[in-house]
């Protein structure tokens, strides 16, 4: 019994393969060259495209640079000239007491403790020599304090 999925093969002809068929055109390749090259060499006359062979001479010229070199003086250094100033600096600082901070009769400081200093920026308390300051201590006050860690002028 045969299988009916798979189709009976059928005899072909043989072809020749690849290889065979060059056989045939390298050869008709170089022929063809060879007549292509005879052609276009018979139509030329031999003795019009002859050069002599020695040459003829012909004058030259020679170009030479000649370089003078002279010798200058070196030059001198400018002199330097320094300035110095003595600038003597004095900076007053007065520390305000703070409004409303004032004590009558036997009542204590501030709740914040700022006492009777006041300092407007951190500038005037570093000028006064009181820096850092610490929540608690005379001049200490919330304005002073950036990062709110109890410790102004830091």
């Amino acid at each position: 019994m045969t299988n009916p999925y798979i189709p009976p093969s059928t005899p072909s002809a043989p072809r020749s393969p690849r290889w065979a068929r060059k056989r045939y055109v390298l050869p008709a390749l170089a022929l063809a060259l060879f007549v292509g090259v005879g052609i276009g060499a018979a139509g030329e006359d031999p003795a019009s495209d002859t050069k002599p062979a020695a040459a003829q001479p012909r004058p030259t010229v020679t170009v030479t640079a000649t370089a003078t070199a002279t010798h200058t003086a070196d030059p001198e250094p400018a002199p330097t000239v320094t300035e110095t100033r003595t600038v003597k600096v004095t900076t007053t600082v007065t520390a305000r007491p703070a409004s409303g901070s004032g004590t009558s009769g036997g009542e204590a400081a501030d709740a914040d403790g700022s006492g009777s200093v006041y300092y407007a920026n951190c500038t005037a308390a570093r000028a006064a020599g009181d820096t850092p300051l610490y929540a608690g201590d005379p001049g200490y006050d919330s304005h002073l304090d950036r990062d709110g860690d109890g410790v102004a002028c830091e």
